[in-house]
C-alpha cells in the first residue's frame, strides 16, 4: 500500500473515531454515565480526528459551551488544513 493511500485511510479513521466519541461521550453525559476525559476528546482531534471531532460537536451540541472546544476544535483543524496544504504544495513531498 502507498503512503497517501495509507494517509488517507488513517485520517479517514481518526475522523470518524473523532464524530463517534463525541456523539458517545453525549450519550454518556444525558444518560449520566462514566464520560470520556476531555483530554481524550483533545488528543483524538490532535491526532488527526479534528474535522470529525468538529462536526460532532455541532452535530451532537456536545462540549459547545466550553471556550476551550469553541476555539480548540477549529483552531487545531485550521493547522491540520495548513499543514497539509503545505505538504501538498511542499516540493519537499516524495509521493511513492
Amino acid at each position: 500500500m502507498d503512503v497517501i493511500k495509507t494517509i488517507i485511510i488513517y485520517l479517514a479513521v481518526m475522523n470518524v473515531l473523532g464524530f463517534a466519541i463525541m456523539g458517545i461521550d453525549k450519550w454518556k453525559a444525558a444518560h449520566r454515565r462514566w464520560r470520556i476525559p476531555e483530554l481524550h476528546l483533545f488528543l483524538v482531534s490532535l491526532l488527526g480526528g479534528s474535522l470529525g471531532s468538529f462536526m460532532g460537536m455541532h452535530i451532537f451540541r456536545h462540549k459547545t459551551k466550553h471556550w476551550y472546544f469553541r476555539i480548540g476544535f477549529p483552531l487545531i483543524l485550521a493547522v491540520h488544513i495548513l499543514v497539509a496544504a503545505y505538504l501538498i504544495g511542499s516540493e519537499y513531498v516524495v509521493i511513492m
